[in-house]
């Protein structure tokens, strides 16, 4: 009895297979893709998310910290516990407490902070003394990128303190937006304000408020 004839593939059935096959590729492909491109941004927002929450906890530490000690700067000038605005030499400056000293340096655990927008970057610079001499230099830490604004306003005395209509959120509205030194009394130095807001603009985050009331309030 003769052996049956062994039947290979024709080409029109190869092609029909490698048309299957490369359909089936380019879906798991394009689902592999749209993971990972999800995998990747949601990293991203992670990452994003976790440097504005550190910015945030340095700038709550340092209001939190404040001390109402006023400090002479590089030109011998007195300068408040705290300024701030846009009329201000920095949007916002100020002395805190709790600078930690762990290699006992002889120094004091006050320290003099300010915060600065440079190129939409929200940056901190601190001075390793507290009244400056000619040459003393900051060190200056990039707090946050992407930032497009920053906005504050400082509420001068509790007569001042107003809360909106039907609400328990502080009004703000008529707060003062520069806390800075009346240059015609210059021998009595301004006093800190009993509360400041402070608001940022990110670009990617949209607008972000915090309002700190200061010690001893």
């Amino acid at each position: 009895m003769a052996a049956s004839p062994v039947r290979g593939f024709t080409l029109v059935e190869v092609l029909i297979a490698m048309a299957v096959t490369a359909f089936v590729a380019a879906i798991a492909y394009g689902s592999i893709a749209t993971v990972m491109n999800s995998v990747s941004g949601l990293r991203a927002t992670a990452e994003r998310t976790q440097e504005v929450n550190r910015a945030w906890t340095i700038i709550s530490r340092d209001f939190y910290e404040f001390v109402p000690r006023p400090v002479r700067d590089e030109f011998g000038e007195p300068e408040p516990a705290l300024s701030g605005g846009d009329a201000a030499r920095f949007q916002l400056s100020l002395t805190r407490a709790g600078w930690h000293n762990p290699n006992g340096h002889p120094r004091s655990n006050l320290q003099r902070v300010n915060y600065r927008l440079d190129e939409q970057g929200l940056w901190r610079d601190s001075y390793t003394v507290l009244d400056r001499a000619a040459d003393t230099e900051p060190v200056s830490v990039l707090l946050l990128a992407d930032v497009e604004q920053m906005e504050l306003a400082f509420l001068g005395t509790l007569s001042q303190l107003q809360f909106e209509s039907r609400s328990s959120n502080v009004d703000t509205a008529n707060w003062s937006e520069d806390w800075v030194q009346d240059n015609s009394n210059p021998t009595q130095l301004l006093p800190p304000p009993q509360a400041v807001e402070l608001t940022l603009y990110l670009s990617d985050m949209g607008q972000m408020r915090r309002l700190y009331a200061l010690p001893p309030l």
